[in-house]
């Protein structure tokens, strides 16, 4: 009998959500995939099923047009789509934009843009990372200097994903050139209505291959000063940090999905394939590899449900959550690795999904800070 990795934090109410979310997984992000990953991107119609269904935006309060749930039924969502190596449509960006305009916006901001994005109607993206910041923030370059009522907005922003297909973004930008955090400002670009913003060239990408990662271009963008986030001046740097919990749990989440994904994949297919006249699975050296994964597995699991637990309680300090995302995002690369190489030469092919989640998992370690970072935030807690 296979080894199962329930979730312990799912109960009556969440298993029916996620018998809705596989099936809007399956039947409309799987069969469309191959065709995201040639074209870079999922399409704006997949976004706005996605909020028709009510899959977006679903821990947002429901005064602004949210779900009204929390932190599990955005879970649910990510995991469904990592363990089956969908990589193309980035919901999780557009929560946590969607979490910065609730935490930290206006109750204007808030009105106006939280009913758009939970119907899929905006797509969120966030732009941070600029050419030579890298995962130094309050080194930006963008400027949004203050002219009347409004500010103007100069710069540019890389490896920005949902950047393509984005209606909604938030930019972090220098108000005060002369600071450092506290020069730093957010301010909301609506790219349909915004002169002189552009999207560059989708990246070309080792792995996620269907996320439109994007350079952007702002060029003397008008913004009205009432799309400063919050209102106030040089609150960017503090409000980026208060959510960085959120999107770390995030990426544990997704982390420990595939990991299962790969496993269950790999458990397929080495006990169909023969070698030398009987089954991979019956080899030593694979039932070693398989009891190596599964119990890394099992230990993810129970890290990661422990730790959206707390996030749902409110108590999932930065540490911890830098812990989960450093450790699972490790071991993700290492599993995969291990289910590859159990593959042979046809886990090198990308029709295969062990291959296609190889590529996706080395991004893990970089993205929502590298892993050097999250260790530097680790030790100072120590």
């Amino acid at each position: 009998m296979a080894i199962d990795f329930p979730i312990s934090w799912l109960d009556a109410h969440l298993e029916a959500y996620r018998d809705t979310v596989v099936r809007f997984v399956e039947t409309e992000m799987q069969p469309a995939d191959a065709e995201a990953r040639a074209r870079g991107h999922v399409g704006h119609a997949l976004w706005r099923r996605a909020g028709e269904i009510g899959l977006l935006c679903s821990d947002i309060p429901e005064a602004y047009g949210g779900g009204g749930g929390d932190f599990r039924h955005e879970a649910v969502f990510y995991d469904a789509m990592a363990r089956r190596g969908l990589t193309g449509m980035s919901p999780s960006v557009h929560s946590i934009v969607a979490h910065y305009l609730l935490n930290h916006g206006s109750e204007a901001q808030k009105q106006r843009y939280l009913p758009a994005m939970a119907r899929g109607e905006l797509v969120g993206a966030i732009a941070m990372t600029e050419p030579g910041t890298g995962s130094d923030l309050q080194a930006v370059r963008t400027r949004a200097e203050r002219r009347g009522d409004s500010y103007v907005v100069n710069g540019a922003k890389t490896f920005i994903t949902n950047g393509f297909l984005a209606g909604l973004l938030l930019v972090v930008a220098k108000t005060d050139p002369t600071a450092r955090a506290r020069g730093t400002s957010i301010l909301i670009v609506e790219s349909a209505e915004d002169e002189g913003f552009r999207v560059g060239r989708l990246l070309d990408k080792v792995g996620l291959k269907a996320q439109d990662t994007a350079e952007l271009f702002f060029d003397d963008v008008v913004v009205p000063a009432d799309r400063l986030l919050g209102g106030v001046e040089g609150q960017g740097f503090f409000q980026l940090m208060s959510d960085l919990p959120y999107e770390r749990m995030i990426i544990g989440v997704m982390a420990a999905a595939a990991i299962e994904g790969a496993y269950a994949a790999t458990l397929d297919y080495v006990r169909e394939r023969e070698a030398f006249g009987r089954p991979i699975a019956e080899f030593q050296n694979t039932k070693f590899k398989l009891a190596e994964i599964a119990t890394v597995a099992t230990v993810a699991r129970a890290f990661v449900d422990r730790c959206v637990t707390a996030l749902v309680a409110g108590t999932l300090d930065t540490a911890t959550a830098s812990m989960v995302k450093l450790w699972t995002s490790e071991q993700q690369g290492r599993a995969v690795d291990e289910c590859l190489q159990l593959h042979g030469g046809y886990g090198y092919m990308n029709e295969y999904l062990v291959a296609r989640m190889y590529a996706d998992a080395r991004i893990q370690r970089i993205y929502g800070g590298t892993n050097e970072i999250m260790k530097e935030v680790i030790s100072r807690a120590l």
